[in-house]
């Protein structure tokens, strides 16, 4: 039996369109996403702290000060609050404030763990600057 081979024709105006889609800024992801490496520090430390990681999670938010103007804030919490985004990666939870979430949408949390350096890294897409420690920033 012969197989069978269609082709397809765009017109001009299609690829034009296509190309320019392709071409166009994409918009920065929406939420919060956690490395693999800060899912697991995230659970053990929920461990240590004696709360269920199914249940309880760790609070991420931004207050002000540091050098930069706003600092990072990383807490545990048993339960969200009632305003709260909850973002869960596997069994662990993220909760994040209102307030918050306006300067952390779209920031990758990581955790590295070197010879110079342990602890969380904050990838932070609306950073216009940040200071050496890496745990302040203004946007």
């Amino acid at each position: 039996m012969a197989e069978m081979v269609t082709l397809e024709a765009k017109t001009a105006q299609e690829a034009a369109v296509a190309e320019a889609q392709a071409a166009a800024p994409q918009p920065p992801a929406q939420g919060i996403h956690v490395t693999p490496k800060a899912v697991a520090r995230i659970r053990a430390l929920l461990a240590k702290e004696g709360l269920a990681a199914g249940e309880a999670g760790m609070r991420l938010g931004v207050k002000g000060g540091g050098c930069s103007g706003l600092s990072y804030a990383i807490a545990f919490d048993a339960h969200p609050r009632e305003r709260d985004r909850v973002f869960p990666f596997d069994d662990v939870r993220v909760f994040v404030d209102p307030k918050s979430f306006v300067y952390l949408n779209g920031i990758e949390l990581d955790y590295e763990e070197t010879l110079m350096r342990q602890g969380f890294k904050f990838n932070n897409p609306n950073s216009t600057r940040s200071c050496g420690c890496g745990t302040s920033f203004s946007a």
